[in-house]
């Protein structure tokens, strides 16, 4: 998964079987089947929180503790640079083209086409 930095194997294998488990309960036909595959994917779903939440856990721990060495400070910058990049407002414009294919940068160009 694109930024997420702190996703390993481990959660990877996790993900996939909780995925299994809810094709199963979905495409269940029986209701007995469908309780027991219900089960299995209620099971899987809190395995799954509880992966997620020791691998975040212990990669912030690897983070705060080599944030004071050298090496990590690009690290910093780069997860900096993901929080800005997520924190960003997608309702706003900054330019569009009008029907002659012309960049339009100002507000009230653009309001008035």
């Amino acid at each position: 998964m694109k930024g997420v930095w702190w996703w390993n194997e481990e959660v990877k294998e996790k993900v996939r079987e909780k995925k299994e488990a809810y094709a199963d309960f979905v495409n269940s036909e029986k209701d007995g089947e469908r309780e027991v595959n219900r089960a299995r994917y209620k099971a899987a779903k809190k395995v799954v929180k509880r992966a997620v939440a020791v691998a975040k856990s212990l990669t912030y721990d690897r983070l705060y503790h080599g944030l004071k060495t050298k090496e990590w400070e690009k690290d910093v910058f780069n997860l900096a640079r993901a929080r800005d990049r997520g924190a960003r407002d997608l309702d706003v414009v900054r330019c569009i083209k009008d029907e002659n294919a012309t960049m339009l940068f100002e507000d009230a160009e653009i309001k008035e086409r």
